[in-house]
């Protein structure tokens, strides 16, 4: 009888205890083993770790460059606008005709694009008189209302911002192709279509 009591009594307090247990914890994660598994050291892309052996990447890359002439994803239908810095590949680019159709969305797109990159020395309105040029900083690039960029064609534009052209800086690691015809798209509504093809001098400059 009194074993038969013992074991009833084990019995219940077993009872008890599994289900005290299976109460809510609220924000209490309990216990973690191997935490390494849940919380992960992260690296930053494209960065060095001397601190720590790395035998997979050379030199302690965190990243592997990509193969050469890799095209990124979405990105195949841009992938001919590669060209060379030079006078030659400048007017080579004349032939480019933008491949995203213009819409109310694309030209705001642009618009906000234009305004980050381009403003400081452009202008709000691409006249040449952005806040740079204001501070003395830099002469005023040619106004967008002006000859010389409505005879100037897309191919010629896109190329200027994306290698750059004269003072002005590339952009090409700053704005993807799809980005650059989107700004040039809002460039269009304020010097308005292309006028045909640009003048020797215009070519030169």
């Amino acid at each position: 009888m009194r074993l038969k009591f013992i074991f009833s009594a084990f019995l219940i307090g077993s009872a008890v205890a599994l289900l005290s247990s299976c109460s809510a914890g609220g924000d209490n994660p309990g216990y973690e083993y191997a935490p390494n598994m849940y919380h992960s050291f992260a690296y930053e892309p494209l960065t060095q770790e001397e601190d720590k052996p790395n035998t997979i990447n050379a030199n302690g890359m965190n990243m592997r460059e990509p193969v050469a002439h890799t095209i990124a994803r979405g990105q195949l239908d841009f992938a001919k606008y590669s060209f060379t810095v030079s006078n030659a590949s400048y007017e080579a680019a004349a032939s480019l005709k933008n491949p995203v159709v213009s819409s109310a969305t694309v030209i705001a797109e642009g618009n906000t694009l234009f305004n980050i990159n381009c403003s400081p020395c452009h202008g709000d309105k691409g006249l040449g008189d952005g806040t740079l040029v204001a501070d003395g900083k830099f002469p005023p690039p040619p106004s967008y209302d002006s000859d010389r960029i409505k005879t100037t064609p897309d191919g010629k534009l896109f190329y200027s911002i994306r290698y750059g052209k004269n003072l002005m800086g590339a952009y090409g690691t700053t704005l993807n192709p799809e980005q650059i015809w989107k700004v040039i798209h809002y460039i269009r509504t304020v010097s308005g279509p292309y006028k045909g093809a640009a003048t020797a001098s215009n070519a030169s400059n």
